[in-house]
């Protein structure tokens, strides 16, 4: 699993910084947090490719992280995309997007599903994992999200399944995915030749957001924490104002929450480099990255 970072500006997109969106790339599958203008140009230079198996997620109806929907629609149509792709957002999206597809004569050639999300809990579950949402507070309805990995099958012994005479090839697959196998007679269980079960991974994206208990408690336990981080906190008053959180209540929120990993994002244009924040961040948690354009992390557990 990946986690990408395509836009780390708020509001406004900088000479260095393009506007909101955060990706998440998992076995071929991506999932799309945000896109703010210019988005298409991001993909090109992160290289993902347009026919990708996708769901976009919408924290809120800001244009700083909406209106790079429609750059993206109308580059996979002109790529010729075919796999359909799943859009959820806030109240308000399906409008947008009906509105302004028609408007600018955007028809994808691939199918278009858009999901309201108006309620925490799962938006997304499948065999390997769900999307959750949660209520977050800024001017308008927002949501952040977590991808939340289901647990994941053991570590595989190729020499534990050799010993047992179980040819390399459909045999191994099978035990790999929790089925039994039948060797000369005998079964072969999976767990003869595999590991423990080991937890999935959590990835939490706050979106745009004040801190609040109901967002520790969802990210509770999380193993990365995409955090939004517009302000140092000398500037406090504004990120009371402008419904945001500072560098300093990421770090004390990821602490509370138990997060194992911060990375800071949505940084203010006031902000030209980011390791004042990071540092700031870091007075309360003890794994703090700051996140920059074309930044990719490998996550693990």
């Amino acid at each position: 699993m990946k986690l990408a970072f395509l836009g780390t500006s708020a509001a406004l997109p900088t000479a260095e910084r393009g506007l909101s969106c955060t990706c998440i790339e998992r076995n071929g599958e991506l999932f799309v947090f945000d896109a703010g203008e210019g988005a298409q140009m991001a993909f090109i230079r992160a290289g993902f490719g347009w026919n990708k198996p996708m769901r976009l997620f919408v924290t809120h109806m800001h244009g700083d992280h909406c209106i790079g929907i429609l750059g993206l629609l109308q580059s996979m149509s002109l790529n010729r995309r075919t796999e359909p792709l799943e859009v959820y957002g806030p109240a308000g999206i399906d409008e947008f997007l009906a509105a302004n597809m028609r408007t600018l004569g955007v028809l994808p050639p691939f199918l278009v599903t858009v999901n309201i999300v108006d309620a925490a809990g799962p938006v997304v579950a499948t065999d390997e994992y769900e999307v959750l949402a949660c209520g977050s507070a800024h001017r308008v309805e927002s949501y952040s999200y977590i991808l939340a990995e289901r647990p994941r099958p053991g570590r595989f012994y190729p020499e534990k399944a050799s010993s047992l005479g179980v040819a390399k090839g459909s045999m191994w697959h099978r035990l790999q995915t929790g089925h039994d196998v039948t060797v000369d007679g005998r079964i072969v269980h999976p767990s003869d030749v595999m590991g423990a079960q080991r937890p999935g991974l959590r990835v939490g994206i706050s979106g745009d957001t004040r801190p609040t208990k109901e967002l520790e408690v969802f990210f509770a336990g999380c193993d990365w924490l995409v955090f939004e981080s517009t302000f140092s906190h000398d500037l406090h008053e504004k990120a009371l104002e402008t419904m945001h959180t500072t560098a300093r209540e990421a770090g004390e929120l990821a602490a509370r929450a138990a997060a194992r990993n911060l990375v800071l994002t949505h940084f203010s244009a006031r902000h030209a480099d980011e390791s004042d924040l990071v540092k700031e961040a870091s007075k309360a948690h003890g794994s703090v990255t700051g996140a920059r354009d074309g930044l990719v992390i490998e996550l693990s557990g």
